[in-house]
């Protein structure tokens, strides 16, 4: 593998479809219709090891807050790193990660992170001090195997079913987020939140037995362009001024997701006095609210071609919800504050991915998925230290000003944003096919042709119209040779 192609984690199949894409899944039956056995095989397993860390890694957001009068020397700001500085590390190491598996593969690689994950987990567990967390917390991040996840499923996958690959996948995540929300109080009361980290590092080791004996070995590991970065592309997407306005727009949410959450559990605690084993019972109805008031927005958004309307409508949601919390002095204000900023919240979980498959050139897809999954971490990172920092300077309310200050950023060059095209992208391998009979199907629009690296032939990277794509005739293509 050339040295100057870095894989990373190709976050498209993370948040992309969510739980909406997981109910399209289920009804339509894709996953089974389409993958081959060995392709649903290693779908299922890798999604489980994907919601066993992500499990460890949510399910003390909504509780961790509260723990910060049971630690020695804890401070706002020393919770706020704690609470976000795996973001730090998983940013820093999924790229060399991924760059490891290229040269001894992606199994060793996956192993070696989940024991990693697994040692954070327990020095966090065992931890008496705010800077015992921190570290066991950065360890945790430092087991950054997303890269080479997606690697090796992309190995496992043929291109023309590798988005219904990935975005399986990806529904573990959005599921491990849900129920980390709605589980963790209950696994904090129940255990506490050394149990939780001690947990995770069970997940992470059931992940290394999932890993070994259902994960399909590929045949060859190789590089792939749609779920990798490219070095070649990468100066090419940094100045791509769309993409940085989306790279810049996750890194935002997620700052504020932390920032939410480094104050929401105290202030459901002490100010409307809700028991923290009792807190599930406001983000149960309050999640499922929020992702039914999402989903028809998300149809709008793609049918009716007003993706940037509801993007920025979903960005005004989060600002009008923040400005609610600043305000709340009741539990219904609570509630309908939180319902209003989960639905922005997923709604933009789902928007943001599907903008940077529509604005980044069908070759450059996992270099600009790559900035973008970077850029998510950054901001979790920053969102729990620049939070803790104005929680401790400026109590809870400035920790809400302070992400207030943000959205409202965010909303100003998001109106910005040229109207997105309504373009897929498209895999396929040919032989001797030329992309002047590419362009010539009904509904592709942009085409390249790149050498196959583990055969002969070619791999058409497609940018397409999916509703008029004549998918036949460009199959046809490619059983014809």
């Amino acid at each position: 593998m050339q040295s100057d192609r870095m894989p990373t984690f190709s976050i498209f199949g993370n948040s992309q479809y969510r739980l909406f894409t997981c109910l399209f899944l289920m009804s339509s039956s894709s996953l089974s219709n389409n993958l081959a056995s060995q392709e649903r095989r290693a779908a299922v397993a890798l999604a489980m090891i994907y919601a066993f860390r992500m499990l460890g890694l949510f399910m003390i957001l909504p509780v961790f807050a509260l723990y910060a009068d049971d630690l020695p020397g804890a401070t706002p700001l020393l919770m706020g790193l704690a609470l976000g500085i795996y973001g730090l590390t998983q940013a820093a190491l999924q790229i060399p990660f991924g760059m490891w598996s290229d040269r001894i593969g992606r199994k060793p690689v996956i192993f070696i992170g989940l024991l990693i994950f697994a040692a954070g987990s327990l020095i966090a567990g065992s931890a008496t001090s705010i800077e015992g967390i921190i570290i066991g917390r950065a360890i945790q991040g430092a087991g950054a195997i997303a890269a080479a996840l997606m690697a090796l499923a992309a190995d496992l996958s043929r291109e023309e079913h590798r988005t219904k690959m990935m975005a399986f996948i990806g529904v573990s995540i959005g599921a491990s987020f849900g129920i980390s929300m709605m589980f963790g109080p209950l696994v904090n009361d129940a255990i506490g939140i050394s149990g939780i980290f001690y947990g995770t590092a069970v997940l992470a080791l059931l992940g290394i037995a999932i890993l070994f004996f259902f994960v399909p070995d590929p045949k060859k590991s190789y590089f792939h362009r749609d779920a990798e970065v490219d070095s070649h592309s990468l100066l090419s997407v940094l100045k791509n001024t769309e993409l940085l306005r989306l790279d810049a727009g996750i890194l935002i949410l997620h700052f504020v997701l932390m920032c939410l959450f480094l104050v929401l559990p105290l202030e459901m605690k002490n100010t409307l006095g809700i028991a923290s084993d009792a807190h599930w019972k406001i983000y149960l109805p309050v999640l499922t609210l929020s992702l039914v008031i999402m989903v028809p927005f998300i149809i709008i958004a793609e049918r009716k071609k007003a993706m940037k309307a509801v993007f920025n409508g979903a960005i005004v949601a989060l600002i009008v919800a923040t400005i609610m919390f600043i305000q709340s002095d009741s539990l219904w204000t609570t509630l309908i504050a939180l319902t209003i900023f989960f639905a922005g919240f997923n709604l933009l979980e789902a928007t943001l991915p599907s903008l940077i498959v529509k604005v980044a050139p069908a070759t450059q897809k996992g270099t600009a998925m790559g900035m973008y999954s970077s850029s998510q971490f950054l901001g979790a990172f920053a969102g729990g230290s620049i939070g803790g920092y104005a929680h401790l300077t400026w109590g809870v309310q400035g920790v809400y000003f302070t992400a207030l200050i943000a959205l409202v950023l965010w909303l100003l060059f998001a109106l910005t944003m040229k109207k997105p095209g309504y373009l897929s992208t498209y895999l396929l391998k040919v032989q001797n096919v030329s992309i002047d009979q590419l362009l010539a199907v009904k509904g592709v629009v942009e085409a390249s042709l790149i050498d196959d690296e583990t055969e002969s032939g070619q791999v058409a990277y497609l940018k397409v119209k999916k509703r008029i794509l004549d998918e036949e005739k460009l199959l046809s293509l490619a059983s014809s040779n």
